[in-house]
Protein backbone atom coordinates (compact mmCIF):
# COMPACT_ATOMS: atom_id res chain seq x y z
CA UNK A 1 0.00 0.00 0.00
CA UNK A 2 1.42 3.20 -1.36
CA UNK A 3 -0.27 5.41 1.03
CA UNK A 4 0.17 3.82 4.10
CA UNK A 5 0.57 6.68 6.07
CA UNK A 6 -2.99 7.99 5.59
CA UNK A 7 -4.64 4.86 6.78
CA UNK A 8 -5.85 5.11 10.35
CA UNK A 9 -6.67 1.54 11.89
CA UNK A 10 -8.63 0.67 15.04
CA UNK A 11 -7.30 -3.04 16.79
CA UNK A 12 -10.10 -5.19 18.11
CA UNK A 13 -8.31 -7.57 20.46
CA UNK A 14 -8.91 -9.03 23.87
CA UNK A 15 -5.41 -10.34 24.40
CA UNK A 16 -2.89 -7.04 25.17
CA UNK A 17 0.38 -8.88 24.29
CA UNK A 18 -0.97 -10.03 20.96
CA UNK A 19 -2.52 -6.71 20.38
CA UNK A 20 0.87 -5.12 21.18
CA UNK A 21 2.63 -7.48 18.42
CA UNK A 22 -0.72 -6.35 15.50
CA UNK A 23 0.13 -2.66 16.37
CA UNK A 24 3.92 -3.07 16.22
CA UNK A 25 3.55 -4.94 12.72
CA UNK A 26 1.37 -2.17 11.37
CA UNK A 27 3.57 0.71 12.46
CA UNK A 28 5.97 -0.70 10.67
CA UNK A 29 4.14 -0.37 7.65
CA UNK A 30 3.56 2.98 8.20
CA UNK A 31 -0.26 2.32 9.16
CA UNK A 32 -1.79 4.41 12.64
CA UNK A 33 -3.02 2.46 14.97
CA UNK A 34 -5.94 5.24 16.88
CA UNK A 35 -7.55 3.03 18.59
CA UNK A 36 -7.77 -0.53 20.84
CA UNK A 37 -10.38 -2.29 21.89
CA UNK A 38 -10.81 -5.46 24.05
CA UNK A 39 -14.25 -6.98 23.03
CA UNK A 40 -16.88 -5.99 20.05
CA UNK A 41 -19.06 -3.78 21.65
CA UNK A 42 -15.79 -1.30 22.67
CA UNK A 43 -14.72 -2.24 18.60
CA UNK A 44 -18.12 -0.66 17.58
CA UNK A 45 -17.93 2.63 19.45
CA UNK A 46 -14.78 3.43 18.89
CA UNK A 47 -15.11 2.64 15.08
CA UNK A 48 -18.15 5.16 15.27
CA UNK A 49 -16.12 7.64 16.83
CA UNK A 50 -13.24 7.53 15.15
CA UNK A 51 -14.11 6.63 11.81
CA UNK A 52 -10.79 4.55 10.98
CA UNK A 53 -9.79 3.49 7.65
CA UNK A 54 -10.22 0.27 8.53
CA UNK A 55 -10.89 -2.48 11.84
CA UNK A 56 -8.76 -5.05 12.74
CA UNK A 57 -10.88 -7.60 14.31
CA UNK A 58 -10.57 -10.69 16.10
CA UNK A 59 -13.39 -13.62 16.48
CA UNK A 60 -12.95 -14.83 19.66
CA UNK A 61 -14.10 -11.93 22.18
CA UNK A 62 -15.96 -11.29 24.93
CA UNK A 63 -19.27 -9.06 25.16
CA UNK A 64 -19.92 -9.60 21.02
CA UNK A 65 -17.94 -11.70 19.02
CA UNK A 66 -16.42 -10.43 16.18
CA UNK A 67 -17.72 -11.23 13.16
CA UNK A 68 -21.40 -9.90 14.96
CA UNK A 69 -19.68 -6.77 15.57
CA UNK A 70 -18.51 -6.30 11.83
CA UNK A 71 -21.98 -6.92 11.23
CA UNK A 72 -22.61 -4.05 13.34
CA UNK A 73 -20.26 -2.10 11.82
CA UNK A 74 -21.48 -2.45 8.58
CA UNK A 75 -25.16 -1.42 9.59
CA UNK A 76 -24.15 1.71 11.82
CA UNK A 77 -21.32 3.39 10.54
CA UNK A 78 -19.90 0.86 7.55
CA UNK A 79 -15.73 0.52 7.63
CA UNK A 80 -13.40 -1.93 6.51
CA UNK A 81 -13.01 -5.11 8.25
CA UNK A 82 -10.24 -7.96 8.43
CA UNK A 83 -11.38 -10.62 11.07
CA UNK A 84 -8.24 -12.02 12.57
CA UNK A 85 -8.44 -15.86 13.91
CA UNK A 86 -6.40 -18.56 15.65
CA UNK A 87 -8.43 -20.90 13.87
CA UNK A 88 -10.07 -20.53 9.89
CA UNK A 89 -12.86 -22.37 9.85
CA UNK A 90 -15.40 -22.60 6.55
CA UNK A 91 -17.96 -21.56 8.65
CA UNK A 92 -16.23 -18.60 10.01
CA UNK A 93 -14.97 -17.27 6.82
CA UNK A 94 -18.50 -17.90 5.38
CA UNK A 95 -20.24 -15.66 8.45
CA UNK A 96 -17.62 -13.23 7.75
CA UNK A 97 -18.34 -12.98 4.33
CA UNK A 98 -21.76 -12.38 5.30
CA UNK A 99 -20.94 -9.58 7.82
CA UNK A 100 -19.15 -8.08 5.30
CA UNK A 101 -15.65 -8.49 6.26
CA UNK A 102 -13.40 -7.71 3.41
CA UNK A 103 -10.40 -10.59 4.34
CA UNK A 104 -9.71 -12.86 6.95
CA UNK A 105 -6.10 -13.95 8.25
CA UNK A 106 -5.30 -16.26 10.84
CA UNK A 107 -2.98 -15.28 13.85
CA UNK A 108 -0.26 -14.40 14.32
CA UNK A 109 -0.37 -12.49 10.55
CA UNK A 110 2.81 -10.72 9.58
CA UNK A 111 3.03 -7.14 8.28
CA UNK A 112 3.25 -7.89 5.01
CA UNK A 113 0.05 -10.07 5.27
CA UNK A 114 -1.77 -7.21 7.16
CA UNK A 115 -0.56 -4.62 4.85
CA UNK A 116 -2.16 -7.22 1.86
CA UNK A 117 -5.17 -7.52 3.32
CA UNK A 118 -5.84 -3.98 4.18
CA UNK A 119 -5.61 -2.71 0.84
CA UNK A 120 -8.16 -5.55 -0.29
CA UNK A 121 -10.58 -5.08 2.37
CA UNK A 122 -11.13 -0.99 1.65
CA UNK A 123 -11.09 -2.03 -2.04
CA UNK A 124 -13.79 -4.46 -1.78
CA UNK A 125 -15.77 -2.21 1.02
CA UNK A 126 -15.61 0.43 -1.58
CA UNK A 127 -17.04 -2.07 -4.49
CA UNK A 128 -19.80 -2.91 -1.64
CA UNK A 129 -20.61 0.77 -1.21
CA UNK A 130 -20.85 1.24 -4.58
CA UNK A 131 -23.22 -2.10 -5.17
CA UNK A 132 -25.22 -0.35 -2.08
CA UNK A 133 -25.61 2.64 -3.91
CA UNK A 134 -27.29 1.51 -7.24
CA UNK A 135 -29.15 -1.33 -5.14
CA UNK A 136 -31.09 1.92 -2.95
CA UNK A 137 -30.98 3.98 -6.47
CA UNK A 138 -32.95 0.96 -8.04
CA UNK A 139 -35.21 0.34 -5.60
CA UNK A 140 -36.12 3.98 -5.42
CA UNK A 141 -36.47 4.19 -9.31
CA UNK A 142 -38.61 0.86 -8.86
CA UNK A 143 -40.48 2.23 -6.83
CA UNK A 144 -42.01 5.35 -8.18
CA UNK A 145 -42.43 3.32 -11.67
CA UNK A 146 -45.82 1.92 -12.22
CA UNK A 147 -46.70 -0.15 -15.05
CA UNK A 148 -50.33 -1.13 -16.84
CA UNK A 149 -50.19 -4.72 -17.73
CA UNK A 150 -52.75 -7.14 -19.58
CA UNK A 151 -55.08 -6.50 -22.07
CA UNK A 152 -57.05 -3.24 -22.40
CA UNK A 153 -60.27 -2.98 -24.06
CA UNK A 154 -60.34 0.09 -26.22
CA UNK A 155 -62.99 1.66 -28.50
CA UNK A 156 -61.97 1.25 -31.86
CA UNK A 157 -63.90 4.58 -32.79
CA UNK A 158 -63.30 6.76 -29.91
CA UNK A 159 -59.71 4.95 -28.29
CA UNK A 160 -62.03 5.37 -24.35
CA UNK A 161 -60.79 2.59 -22.15
CA UNK A 162 -63.70 0.69 -20.42
CA UNK A 163 -62.12 -0.13 -17.00
CA UNK A 164 -62.47 -2.78 -14.20
CA UNK A 165 -65.97 -0.96 -13.51
CA UNK A 166 -66.99 -1.38 -16.95
CA UNK A 167 -66.73 2.71 -17.70
CA UNK A 168 -65.37 3.92 -20.31
CA UNK A 169 -62.62 6.63 -19.80
CA UNK A 170 -60.35 9.07 -21.93
CA UNK A 171 -56.93 6.98 -22.83
CA UNK A 172 -55.13 10.23 -20.63
CA UNK A 173 -57.26 9.70 -17.82
CA UNK A 174 -57.06 6.37 -17.55
CA UNK A 175 -53.11 6.11 -17.63
CA UNK A 176 -52.86 9.37 -14.77
CA UNK A 177 -54.70 6.96 -12.75
CA UNK A 178 -52.58 3.75 -13.14
CA UNK A 179 -49.36 5.54 -13.39
CA UNK A 180 -47.52 8.36 -12.32
CA UNK A 181 -47.43 9.62 -15.51
CA UNK A 182 -49.17 13.27 -16.94
CA UNK A 183 -49.87 14.34 -20.18
CA UNK A 184 -48.84 17.80 -22.13
CA UNK A 185 -51.34 18.50 -25.07
CA UNK A 186 -50.48 20.02 -28.37
CA UNK A 187 -51.11 19.14 -32.17
CA UNK A 188 -49.37 16.48 -34.45
CA UNK A 189 -48.31 17.57 -37.85
CA UNK A 190 -51.33 15.78 -39.23
CA UNK A 191 -53.51 17.39 -36.63
CA UNK A 192 -52.68 20.74 -37.29
CA UNK A 193 -53.19 21.03 -40.72
CA UNK A 194 -56.52 19.05 -40.27
CA UNK A 195 -57.66 22.01 -38.05
CA UNK A 196 -55.36 24.70 -39.01
CA UNK A 197 -54.96 24.49 -42.95
CA UNK A 198 -51.97 26.17 -44.34
CA UNK A 199 -50.72 26.94 -40.76
CA UNK A 200 -46.40 25.94 -41.42
CA UNK A 201 -45.53 24.24 -37.95
CA UNK A 202 -42.34 25.26 -36.30
CA UNK A 203 -39.51 22.56 -37.43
Amino acid sequence: MKTNQAVHCVIAEDDSLVGDVIQQELELFGIKVVGRATDGRQAIALTRSLKPSVVLMDIAMPEMDGIAAAAAIQDECPTPVVVLSAHETAEDVARASAAGVGAFLVKPPQGAELDRAITVAMSRHTDLMELRRINRDLTTTLSEVKTLKGLLPICCGCKKIRDDKNYWQEVEVYVMAHTDATFTHGYCPACIQKYFPGYAAPV
